[in-house]
């Protein structure tokens, strides 16, 4: 069952910013309240309060709620109108389907001067003869009353029969409380009826619908054996059985014929929590912890398994062992067996930032060189640089190498050859004329040429 709680009052503030001193309009429905409380003191500025499709069997600690102007009680287990005189300034009241039979309490609401509308469809009150006329005379104030506005012919016409109505009202409430009275008693017996089967269901062997097996303690060993395999079968039955007595009992409850009272309201609640609750026990066993998975046998043999679905890094733990490797993934194992032994302390474990994949590297033992063997591999820094000129030696060697035994070209050749003029200049030597011509003429102001 609800109750109004500030916790509540705030989750259903997000409109103000969860602040509840200043909220104007609050929304409480369907929350399965039985008791009206706290709103007086803590949501003072109350203007609009939905308080429809609860439990609520009273009206009250609503008298301090000065601003409040409109509330909303439809479809409740309200008996009766009263403790709302606080309300000043309270405009819009809506009992709409509750069990309101003493119509005479609305005499209350006379003090609420600024009340215009008002909702009583769906109470007993409202199926009396005269109910109408007699609301429109007690509350002079009212110009709707159920949806319909009140004329004032109507007004003047119930004025003339107030009196008749009201002795009929009268009779019609002692009528109501008395058949209210028989309808409690009934009520009440009935649920101490139920207390006691339940009582002695619970007192039962086998209540809780676990299989008791202790009864052959005393039964030789090839015995037990044979009882221990027809226990699950058992238990098989036994919960097929009472699956199939509950759908009973529950078929049986909605067939059942009821009463509209505020009792029947609340076995019908009983009911559906108690199957809410059944519910949630079968899936709370439906995820009992699963026992730990075997990973290394009792004779050691270490098995392959995969539990574990891959995520985030810091979620991860590798133990790499010499014949095996496990992936620890948020308590989930993923392990393999070696087929070969392995160097743990020379193994690694990498991610990749691309595609998210898990690389595990284990070397395995015999493919690299032991700490026996390191000083035959390890080589001094003199010796690698030896190594690292060998090459560029021997590249310089091969353009030293006599000429006649390969193709390749002499480089000091080639450099006095680029000291030679050009090809252009060889292939047309300077010829200088002879003196012995008949047509040199040797000007001393042309300069010579190179």
């Amino acid at each position: 069952m609800g109750r109004i709680t500030e916790d509540l009052i705030r989750r259903n503030a997000e409109h103000n910013e969860c602040v509840i001193f200043s909220l104007e309009e609050l929304s409480l429905h369907q929350q399965e309240i039985e008791r009206l409380e706290h709103i007086d003191k803590w949501c003072r500025d109350l203007k609009i309060l939905y308080l429809q499709n609860n439990l609520i069997a009273k009206i009250e600690n609503v008298s301090k709620l000065k601003k409040l102007e409109y509330l909303n009680l439809a479809l409740n287990n309200i008996e009766r109108i009263e403790n709302l005189e606080g309300c000043e300034w309270l405009t819009k009241l809506d009992l709409t389907v509750n069990f309101i039979g003493e119509l005479s309490s609305i005499k209350t609401l006379t003090h609420n001067i600024h009340l215009r509308e008002l909702f009583l469809v769906g109470n007993p009150c409202a199926d009396f003869d005269g109910y109408r006329e007699f609301v429109v005379v007690t509350l002079q104030q009212l110009k709707w009353l159920d949806g319909k506005e009140i004329e004032r012919s109507e007004r003047i016409q119930a004025l003339q029969n107030y009196a008749a109505v009201e002795q009929q009202i009268r009779e019609q409430e002692k009528a109501y409380c008395l058949r209210r009275a028989k309808e409690k008693e009934e009520a009440q017996r009935k649920l101490e009826e139920e207390n006691e089967s339940e009582d002695k269901k619970k007192s039962s062997p086998g209540f809780d619908g676990d299989c008791y097996t202790d009864i052959h303690a005393d039964c030789p060993s090839a015995m037990e054996n044979k009882d221990h395999l027809q226990v699950p079968e058992t238990q098989e039955q036994q919960h097929s059985t009472k699956k199939s007595d509950e759908i009973e009992d529950d078929l049986a409850f909605w067939n059942k014929p009821s009463l509209f009272t505020p009792e029947s309201r609340l076995e019908t609640l009983r009911h559906m929590e108690k199957q809410r609750k059944a519910q949630d026990k079968l899936s709370e066993k439906k995820k009992r912890v699963k026992p730990p998975r075997t990973l290394i046998t009792e004779d050691g043999k270490v098995l392959n398994v995969n539990e574990a679905k891959y995520m985030d890094t810091s979620l991860i733990e590798v133990d790499v062992q010499p014949t095996y490797v496990r992936v620890m993934v948020k308590g989930k194992p993923f392990q393999l067996a070696l087929s070969a032994e392995v160097q743990p302390d020379s193994s690694s474990a990498k991610r990749s930032q691309t595609t998210g994949h898990l690389l595990i590297c284990m070397p395995k033992v015999g493919e690299m060189i032991t700490g026996q063997q390191t000083p035959m591999s390890v080589k001094t820094a003199s010796e690698s640089s030896k190594e690292q000129t060998k090459p560029r030696r021997k590249q310089v060697e091969r353009l030293e190498v006599d000429p006649s035994k390969h193709s390749c070209p002499d480089v000091s050749t080639i450099v006095q050859e680029r000291k030679h003029k050009p090809k252009r200049m060889e292939s047309q030597p300077q010829v200088e004329p002879s003196e012995a011509e008949p047509d040199f003429d040797d000007n001393p102001e042309v300069p010579p040429l190179i």
